[in-house]
């Protein structure tokens, strides 16, 4: 029984949806929570993001059996969603109990009760960011126009995604620059020191035991001053 594509006025309100939450993680797991509501025949989702030195993990999944099958993929090696997350091109198996792409993981997966895959990469013209992994406990579950409606959803996705670090980003500058002025004060008090001094000893301390400013300024606000071994105070 064939479906009637979404509308774009559809995918509008998804887009929306999507980006109202603004922080990474619960928007993460809307992504894959709205994946099997957007995608009907997927079953269970989730998000693999790209960390440093090629580590790949699962930051969200709408069930325990996503991330089972996932892991499967960590620890053996091999799956769609290390391959779309760096190859760019979907991958998309519909009988992964006798799939030759990935003789290992497939039968596994199988076993679990995941019998088609459907895996997109999220990415910016930037940068690649994982992917999108779609899974379904019955074979041949994944036909064309899944693959063209989860294409759509992974740009909403990506764009949620981007928004959402941005967002964190800003926070976490604001943040930041209002603890070094308040840091500067305690020092310009305690040290009797000039605005421009007060910022210099942060940043010399900083650069001397190769921690963040931000993270000096906030031990000042704490504890009232810097530590007492620091050489400029003594």
């Amino acid at each position: 029984m064939e479906t009637t594509p979404p509308s774009a006025s559809f995918f509008a309100q998804v887009s929306q949806d999507l980006m109202q939450i603004g922080e990474e993680t619960p928007t993460l797991q809307n992504v894959v929570e709205r994946a099997v509501e957007v995608v009907p025949a997927c079953d269970w989702a989730s998000v693999t993001l790209r960390r440093r030195r090629n580590r790949t993990e699962t930051v969200a999944a709408s069930s325990d059996v996503a991330v089972q099958v996932d892991q499967l993929q960590y620890d053996l090696g091999e799956g769609p969603c290390l391959e779309a997350a760096v190859t760019g091109q979907p991958r998309v198996s519909n009988h992964l109990a006798t799939s030759q792409d990935w003789p290992r993981w497939g039968p596994r997966a199988a076993d679990i009760g995941v019998h088609a895959i459907l895996g997109i990469q999220l990415s910016t013209a930037e940068e690649v960011l994982g992917a999108l992994n779609l899974y379904s406990g019955t074979p041949g579950a994944f036909g064309h126009e899944d693959l063209d409606v989860a294409d759509i959803y992974a740009t909403h996705a990506t764009n949620a995604l981007t928004a959402a670090r941005m967002s964190s980003g800003l926070r976490t500058a604001l943040h930041s620059r209002h603890m070094i002025g308040v840091a500067q004060g305690i020092l310009m008090q305690t040290y009797e020191l000039t605005m421009e001094q007060s910022f210099e000893l942060l940043r010399r301390y900083s650069s001397h035991t190769n921690t963040k400013l931000a993270d000096v300024a906030e031990y000042v606000v704490t504890h009232g001053a810097l530590p007492d071994s620091h050489p400029e105070l003594r």
